[in-house]
């Protein structure tokens, strides 16, 4: 998992400085509305809506956008959109198990996008219940390294529901039950450490080892499906070796 998780990092950081800068603006800002629009729009009483916001300021999108998307979400300015979440199910190249989570307004639009950037880049669409068996939905909070250590990372979440820290280069990635996400990053506020985003996620129960050609056909295909504007979230059951990592970097 740590090459799938290693890689989402970098990717990340890669799109806040690129072009696709405006395209992540937009899905963090669609996030906002709808936590807004799902619990409320006091960031203090809804947690889902509090991490939304710290991921988009994190990623810097202005202070304005937040606070138009947190209104409208929660019914404080008119404009809102009418956003379905929709989960579809598919494969890559190799057998890798994609699921693939869409925030949009438009069914058809977003199901005609999925289907056309899988069979394009030698994917397909699952059945529903074909695919999202081999994930289990988990919370993450990702922490900038700074001078931590993984102990001083453990020892502040352990007691709050964290099951494992792993060590990302750059991060370290604190996995817990969906549940007890909020308890985590609370924890990690508390003991004063930084925390880039915290947000529930599907993490796969098996995965599938890919070399280096195999790696690009699966990024291929990720990044097609990403650049659709109503794919919000893409999961993936493929492992990348540190040095397939590299070699693909390079």
């Amino acid at each position: 998992m740590s090459g799938h998780s290693k890689w989402a990092t970098t990717k990340h950081k890669k799109a806040a400085l690129d072009s696709k800068r405006g395209k992540l603006f937009a899905k963090l800002i669609k996030n906002i509305e709808v936590a807004a629009r799902t619990g409320g729009p006091d960031p203090d009483g809804n947690p889902t809506l509090y991490d939304a916001i710290t991921k988009a300021r994190k990623s810097s999108v202005p202070i304005d956008n937040i606070e138009r998307a947190r209104k409208r979400g929660g019914g404080l300015e008119a404009g809102g959109a009418d956003w379905q979440t929709i989960m579809y199910e598919g494969y890559a190249p190799g057998g890798v198990a994609v699921l693939i989570e869409c925030l949009t307004d438009n069914r058809n639009r977003a199901a005609s996008e999925v289907r056309v950037a899988l069979t394009r880049n030698g994917g397909s669409l699952a059945d529903p219940g074909s695919v999202s068996y081999m994930f289990n939905r988990k919370g993450v909070v990702i922490v900038p390294k700074g001078g931590l250590s993984e102990d001083d990372v453990l020892t502040a979440v352990l007691d709050a529901g964290a099951e494992e820290v792993n060590d990302l280069g750059d991060t370290y990635e604190v996995v817990s039950e969906a549940g007890d996400l909020v308890p985590v990053r609370k924890a990690l506020q508390d003991a004063g450490i930084d925390y880039d985003s915290a947000e529930s996620s599907f993490m796969p129960t098996m995965s599938v080892a890919l070399d280096e050609e195999g790696a690009r056909k699966v990024f291929r295909l990720i990044d097609a499906l990403e650049d659709s504007d109503d794919v919000q979230n893409v999961w993936a059951n493929f492992d990348v070796s540190d040095e397939v990592m590299e070699k693909l970097e390079a």
